[in-house]
């Protein structure tokens, strides 16, 4: 209870004071702050796989949505049949990226990537696609710096990333790396008895 109050605090002034800097600094932070920090935090926070194994989905998540919104710019319709297809192609692409790395990445990172980067960019690009390749950099920087700010806060405060319960299962059968081997291991030994 105690650790989850402090991240809320900490999470708190983090957004206030990226809002406050951002404007200081004239960058246009405050569309994305929120989004930003919160998927940082979220990020740092879930249990699943290593920190380096959860940034490294996320990242690739969203560069995939950012490298689609470049290419239905320039090659697809604006039209819900365009859409779709970039829709279907990004979803399949984080999917990849978590079995190329043979579950290394959890599938949730990458999805959430291309969720977040999606969902903070639609209406600007919508708004204006043949200023695709500015705008998107704006989103992108913004929402990349947001993030990083969020998870480092969230990082520092509880570094660990892991629920008590989580660490005590994890000393009780070292063995268990992650979810997918233990689930798999329960499956085989059930079949054979």
């Amino acid at each position: 209870m105690r650790r989850t109050l402090l991240v809320g605090v900490v999470l708190t002034v983090t957004a206030v004071l990226v809002v406050l800097l951002g404007a200081a600094l004239d960058l246009d932070l405050k569309l994305v702050a929120l989004a930003g920090i919160a998927v940082g935090a979220v990020v740092a926070l879930v249990p699943d796989r290593s920190p380096i194994m959860r940034v490294t989905g996320f990242v690739a998540g969203f560069a995939i949505a950012w490298v689609l919104y470049l290419v239905r710019a320039l090659m697809l319709p604006d039209s819900t049949g365009g859409q779709a297809v970039m829709m279907g192609l990004t979803v399949a692409l984080a999917v990849l990226v978590s079995a190329a790395s043979l579950g290394r990445v959890p599938l949730w990172a990458p999805l959430l990537g291309v969720g977040v980067f999606s969902g903070v960019y639609e209406r600007p690009f919508a708004a204006s696609i043949p200023e695709a390749a500015s705008t998107s950099t704006a989103a992108a920087t913004a929402l990349l710096l947001t993030t990083a700010v969020g998870f480092f806060a969230t990082a520092m405060v509880a570094p660990s990333g892991e629920q008590p319960e989580t660490r005590a299962r994890r000393a009780r059968n070292p063995r268990q790396d992650d979810g997918e081997t233990s689930r798999l291991d329960d499956m085989m030994m059930e079949k054979n008895s």
